[in-house]
């Protein structure tokens, strides 16, 4: 730190009162200005970390066990994270992400007593999985964010109590806290942390089920109207849906963003009527989502049901994607085509199911050597057929019409499943992500009932049609008139 303030003082124009700054700062040649903002923030970065440190050993003095003698109660604060920000005047985000930082960096240091000396006599454990992050940081390769970034993002090792190989894993772990380090310098901390979450998941597929299952169930749209009568909104989409919104608002938006060039005299008319709109981009995403809900209200059965699958396409790696969990589903992943998203192996039977499969060999470099053919999906026509007889969605209870319901493969497609009439059954988006997620079966003995199973077994349910005209090709017995005159 006094190396980077004795290179700040080499310029005169900054060694001034705080109050001449600004007036003195526009001096600053072009090349002096990008020198001395990186001084400035290898100096940030420096304070950052001794911060951190502080942060780390305020909490650790601040222990629940401590009770109202703890440091963070004694000064009249509730959590180690409060008193940061009461000195720091920063967030509340940013005071909790130092103190977790800080409380990184310190395991297995041991929590010395205030004369000196370790709290307790016993020897210290060996060093964590992320012990390379804690060095990282320390050394200056990573910034406190890139460390929160990488450390919350990859989380902790999926080890139980009585697994064999608990080594194993803690090793690919610190494989991949270290990977992550290499590359950290080229994206930003967002991109970083998005990437050890996928990194994460690929080591952790069956955990990856149970995030993806959480983040479907936080699912909520919620709406209010403040004090001047504007409504307002907020959406937590699931992961898929999510994506769905962001390919539909990109595809829009994309002569904006930066998107590929337009070719054709007619993309480059659009592209330019759109550049030259004098809505904001938050604007015009409004407007778009405002036409898409009112073209679906609007729009008949027909036009909806059986309408093409948005455009989020899900690659994955053959050999990755085989083994089932107990609950049968998939253990592997996927990743979203734009941006790389992971999903878990349930998003991909379930997308099998419904959009088919391209199948790309590529050669050891990842160059595309051959593109097959897309495999048969139902048709309209088929996907019609199974209106007329299934009149919606055949899970229990549920009542969505045949125009928001999926056409499920009761034989998985995967495993070689025919796209036949007799081997398909509707289900409405939500059964069909359940069916995936919770490892519940459907099948159907020749032409009989459709029969659910659930998971980990029981008996099965059937799965009447919920057609309004069943009777016409399942008339209901005639009526029992011997009592019409009793009594």
């Amino acid at each position: 730190m006094r190396e980077r303030i004795d290179a700040l003082a080499a310029w005169d124009e900054l060694d001034v009162d705080a109050a001449a700054l600004p007036s003195q700062a526009v001096r600053l040649s072009d090349a002096s200005v990008i020198d001395a903002l990186a001084e400035v923030t290898a100096l940030a970065n420096h304070a950052g970390r001794l911060q951190a440190v502080l942060a780390g050993v305020a909490s650790q003095r601040s222990r629940r066990e401590d009770g109202h003698a703890g440091l963070a109660a004694v000064r009249g604060h509730a959590s180690p994270a409060s008193l940061i920000q009461s000195i720091t005047g920063g967030t509340k985000a940013e005071a909790t992400r130092q103190v977790r930082v800080g409380v990184s960096l310190l395991e297995c240091v041991g929590a010395p007593h205030p004369g000196g000396g370790l709290a307790d006599d016993r020897a210290p454990a060996p060093p964590p999985w992320h012990d390379s992050l804690r060095a990282a940081l320390l050394s200056g390769v990573l910034t406190s964010a890139q460390h929160d970034a990488i450390r919350g993002g990859l989380g902790e090792p999926a080890v139980d109590d009585d697994t064999r190989d608990a080594d194993a894993v803690r090793d690919a772990w610190t494989l991949a806290s270290r990977g992550l380090i290499d590359e950290a310098s080229a994206m930003p901390v967002e991109e970083l942390a998005k990437r050890a979450r996928t990194m994460r998941d690929l080591l952790d597929p069956t955990g990856a089920e149970s995030r993806f299952a959480r983040r479907y169930e936080s699912r909520s749209y919620r709406r209010w109207i403040d004090a001047d009568g504007q409504r307002h909104a907020r959406i937590a989409y699931d992961d898929e849906m999510g994506l769905w919104v962001d390919a539909m608002l990109a595809a829009a938006l994309r002569p904006r963003r930066g998107g590929p060039r337009f070719v054709t005299a007619d993309e480059r008319a659009a592209a330019e009527k759109l550049q030259d709109d004098p809505r904001t981009n938050d604007q015009l995403a409004y407007d778009l989502l405002m036409d898409v809900l009112r073209a679906g209200s609007l729009a008949t059965a027909p036009d909806v049901y059986g309408a093409r699958q948005p455009g989020v396409r899900v690659i994955t790696v053959d050999g990755i994607t085989g083994p089932r969990d107990p609950l049968g589903r998939l253990l592997g992943m996927g990743h979203a085509e734009d941006g790389g998203d992971a999903l878990p192996g349930s998003v991909i039977d379930r997308n099998v199911c419904v959009a088919g499969t391209v199948r790309v060999a590529v050669d050891p470099h990842g160059n595309p050597l051959d593109v097959g053919r897309e495999q048969r999906l139902f048709t309209p026509r088929q996907r019609l057929a199974l209106a007329a007889r299934d009149g919606g969605c055949r899970w229990p209870s549920c009542t969505r019409p045949a125009s928001y319901c999926e056409a499920h493969h009761c034989d998985p497609y995967s495993e070689g499943g025919a796209t036949d009439i007799d081997r398909g059954i509707l289900l409405c988006r939500h059964h069909h992500m359940a069916l995936h997620n919770q490892g519940a079966r459907i099948t159907r003995d020749g032409l009989g009932e459709f029969l659910i199973h659930p998971p980990g077994g029981g008996a099965p349910s059937a799965m009447p049609t919920k057609a309004a005209w069943k009777w016409a090709w399942d008339p209901p017995p005639p009526p029992d008139r011997r009592r019409w005159r009793a009594g």
